[in-house]
């Protein structure tokens, strides 16, 4: 019984080893001069669309209930008259930039534009869509994945950055509105103690998370064999990748950098 925990232990070992080199030999293989600039640019634009304005209601609405809700929890646990409620603002402020803002906004990112990228791959490559490419001489690596990450590299920190805006309006418009703290007091405490780095670093990881949801989603999704149920598979073990792989991110990062 041991015996065969171990080399079952072995196996995914090898197998997790195996993605990584793939992984790693997809994006060496994306860097090549383009085939025709036009055709490039045309996919950058399309994927563009697809993941910043097509992803733009989701985050609008996530972006203001977290900021609301963060205002009723924080008014809530600050009960003491000692504390003045502008607290309450700051709070709201550091903790949608800090980590609602940029982390929880790329998971649902990651559900949202990592499973259509899977499912548009795997679909293609299922379909054979991908080796009629390869036959014309264009290199499909960088024709279908580089356009999708650079594209994510602009668009999701756009998105990231329209979250903290929305998340802290939403949490005004939640005070405001149940009575707990008045426009004014919100907004003297959203400039009291207010550090620039905190922006800068959400920046940082947001850019860390958009190339993992763009990139993992791809490589399962280029590399899917099989028919429709292999495709469902791949988009579902690539979201389920990324949000693992943002949540470790998130760790690492705030240890090295705040």
């Amino acid at each position: 019984m041991a015996f065969l925990l171990s080399c079952c232990i072995l196996a995914h070992n090898m197998t997790i080893f195996s993605d990584i080199g793939r992984y790693l030999l997809m994006l060496k293989g994306m860097f090549s001069k383009p085939e025709n600039g036009k055709m490039y640019w045309k996919e950058f634009i399309h994927q563009c669309t697809e993941i910043g304005f097509g992803s733009l209601g989701i985050v609008a609405i996530i972006s203001v209930f977290i900021g609301a809700v963060s205002t009723i929890q924080t008014a809530y646990q600050l009960v003491t008259p000692l504390i003045p409620k502008s607290t309450i603002a700051q709070i709201v402020r550091d903790t949608v930039i800090l980590e609602f803002a940029p982390t929880l906004v790329s998971i649902v990112l990651a559900g949202v534009a990592g499973s259509r990228i899977a499912s548009e791959l795997g679909n293609m490559r299922v379909s054979e869509q991908i080796d009629a490419l390869e036959i014309m001489g264009i290199n499909t690596k960088t024709y279908l994945i580089l356009p999708k990450i650079v594209a994510a590299l602009l668009m999701i920190p756009l998105l990231v950055v329209m979250a903290m805006a929305l998340g802290i309006w939403g949490g005004r418009l939640a005070g405001v509105a149940s009575g707990i703290i008045s426009g004014s007091v919100f907004d003297k405490g959203l400039l009291e103690f207010f550090v620039p780095y905190n922006v800068i670093f959400a920046l940082i990881k947001a850019y860390v998370y958009s190339f993992i949801i763009a990139s993992i989603p791809a490589f399962y999704g280029y590399y899917v064999k099989g028919g429709a149920l292999e495709i469902g598979r791949a988009s579902t073990k690539a979201v389920v990748v990324s949000c693992i792989l943002i949540l470790f991110s998130d760790y690492i990062l705030s240890a090295l950098l705040l």
